[in-house]
């Protein structure tokens, strides 16, 4: 008797072990996909030319973005913003692209010509926001792509509808990573970061895929299984012998 209750009480906490270790594994998927961007930034912002008077410009870019390490692509958001008293006159944004950082599209934007772009950039939108209120911002969705194994910037100047004044200026300020991940679904960047890019010859880097470091855990997964399995035949098969 004493046998078979001690049988029944390892069938049941090997169950519940099992149980357990599925409800991890399936888990852990939806907490990593999560993108948030975290709050706007106007890192590497300065004022250039005067705004007239009760006008403040600025812009915010992203803390956080993340690049799909597959296809390259990431989206930013791009604000500009009126922090004065008064309303702007007409102004317009550019978003600019650098290096690694490729800009390919902005909601409601013009790309700009590759004769006309900025010195030392690859892509351009420009954005014609019109007059802005005071105390009023206004966002752009921004596609992009990033190349992984490059450093990569991004440029956000705020002119004149004509283009003659630049009333402020964000960047180049770089977006990037120091602990880099290519085995990872998607790569963090962070606002202000040199991107340290994925080198032939650079250190080895942590593996996240199925490999040897999450063996142990297969094998500890496998073997919780196994005893499961063993459990309940033998609580099945034992009343049978008796009878």
């Amino acid at each position: 008797m004493s046998s078979r209750r001690t049988l029944r009480r390892l069938t049941v906490v090997t169950g519940s072990l099992v149980t357990a270790s599925f409800s991890a594994v399936m888990i852990l998927p939806f907490t990593a996909v999560a993108d948030d961007q975290g709050p706007g930034s106007g890192k590497g912002g300065k004022a250039v030319d005067q705004a007239p008077d009760g006008v403040k410009l600025t812009t915010a870019l992203p803390a956080r973005i993340s690049v799909d390490n597959s296809s390259q692509k990431t989206a930013i958001t791009a604000t500009v913003k009126n922090e004065g008293t008064k309303e702007s006159d007409s102004i317009r944004l550019l978003v600019v692209g650098f290096d690694g950082l490729k800009v390919t599209g902005v909601q409601g934007c013009d790309a700009v010509a590759a004769k006309d772009l900025p010195a030392g950039s690859n892509s351009a939108f420009s954005c014609p926001v019109g007059a802005l209120g005071a105390g009023r911002s206004k966002s752009y969705a921004v596609d992009a792509t990033f190349d992984l194994g490059r450093t990569g910037k991004i440029c956000l100047p705020v002119q004149s509808a004509d283009g003659k004044k630049t009333f402020w200026q964000q960047g180049p300020v770089p977006f990037g990573t120091t602990n880099p991940s290519p085995n990872a679904p998607a790569t963090p960047l962070l606002l202000g970061t040199d991107n340290k890019p994925v080198g032939p010859s650079g250190d080895q880097l942590p593996k996240t895929g199925a490999g040897g470091d999450v063996l142990p855990l297969g094998a500890a997964g496998a073997a919780l299984i196994a005893a499961g399995a063993a459990g309940v035949w033998w609580s099945q098969r034992r009343p049978r012998r008796q009878s």
